[in-house]
Parts: structure tokens; sequence; C-alpha cells
């Protein structure tokens, strides 16, 4: 990313008048403040009633400024491969610039969004989403060590499975797997298909995207 002042944000998931996944939010936001050196907003309300909605909360030198937005659509998404390179991001931050310039890659081949990977060829994560797949033991994702976001939904999805498998794989590795993706706004969401080429579903992600909310 840029040498740009970082700024720290977080999109939180207000369902049925609460955010069930606050606790989460606060515990990654709490570990990149210390690790950027930004002052910790201890004065944060916990964003309850009012419509369904995304609570972004920004945190820099600055203090902490809020907004909100409607929440995104939850269909089935259509991925391909992004010819973008993917840079650490083990913070999340409102410089988003790679994965900005994937999306929009994405959206002009008439897909949802773009896998990007590492310069080696490793599988990393998308533009909005964490990446996941099947196992016969259960979920695995790209390992964290390749510097990717740990995501609030990764997070959430480690308490539900009882653990995620870290892998390193490349492209060839996703074929014939059934895949989805996860963010803490939109929840779980299979991946219908991924370079033009349709994904197998598997019974496993309904039954867990039914969970994903406390």
């Amino acid at each position: 990313m840029s040498g740009k002042t970082p700024v720290l944000v977080e999109s939180v998931r207000v369902r049925d008048g609460r955010a069930p996944l606050w606790h989460l939010h606060v515990r990654r936001l709490a570990l990149s403040c210390e690790a950027l050196s930004i002052p910790f907003p201890r004065a944060l309300l916990v964003p309850s009633d009012g419509e369904d909605r995304v609570h972004r909360l920004t945190v820099s030198l600055g203090g902490a400024e809020v907004t909100t937005r409607p929440v995104g659509p939850v269909a089935p998404v259509r991925l391909v491969s992004s010819a973008v390179v993917h840079e650490p991001y083990p913070h999340k931050l409102t410089d988003r610039s790679p994965f900005e310039r994937a999306q929009a890659a994405a959206r002009t081949a008439g897909a949802d969004d773009a896998i990007l990977y590492t310069a080696a060829g490793s599988v990393a994560e998308s533009g909005i989403w964490c990446l996941f797949w099947w196992e016969p033991a259960g979920p695995a994702a790209p390992a964290l060590d390749l510097g990717i976001l740990p995501g609030v939904s990764r997070a959430r999805i480690t308490e539900l499975a009882g653990g995620v498998a870290e892998r390193r794989v490349d492209r060839a590795g996703l074929r014939g797997r059934s895949l989805f993706v996860a963010n803490a706004v939109r929840g779980i969401v299979a991946v219908a298909a991924l370079d033009g080429e349709m994904v197998p579903p598997d019974p496993r992600t309904e039954a867990l995207a039914a969970r994903f909310w406390p």
C-alpha cells in the first residue's frame, strides 16, 4: 500500500438492531492501533437500533468518525483471477487501491469481484471478501502469513468450525473445489463461478451461512 498516513476502517453490520460481531471488530481494531501507533478511541459506542445497515468506523491520528451505508447484495458471486499483484495487507485501511483496481477490472469483465495472487502465484484474497474452500475435514483458506487481512468473518468462521486450515495454493489448486466467500457485512456467500467455470456447490456452505450471525 502507499506511504500515506494510515486510516483504519471497520465496516460493522448492524442487524436486527444490534452489532453481533462488534467484539471481533474491536479486537482487530485494538491490535491494529497498537501496531500502527494510533491511539485507540476509548469512547466507542456500540451501534444499535435503527434499520439494518453498515456502521463504518474510521480511526486515525485525528480521532474516530462514523458514517453509515446500506448493506450490499448477498447473491452468489462470480469471481475472476486478477492481474493485480497482492501486496501485504495485514491491517484494514481506507487505502485499498490495489483491490479497487482489481474490482474495476472484474466488473469490466462481467464478474462481481476478483481474486488477487501474490507475486509467487499463491491465492490471497479478493477485493471485498475473504476466500475459503471446502476440504473433507472442513473449511480452508489462504495462509495469513502471506500478508492477508485477518478478516472478522474469518475469525467468526474459525469460532463456528473449530478452526480454518491454512494453505498455500495456486490457481490450479482451486480447480474443482467448492468455494465460498465471507465478510463481516454480508456474511457467507457461495461462489458461483471462477474465471467463467462453474464452481461445484457444497451443502456445508449453506449450513455454515445459517449459523454465521450470532
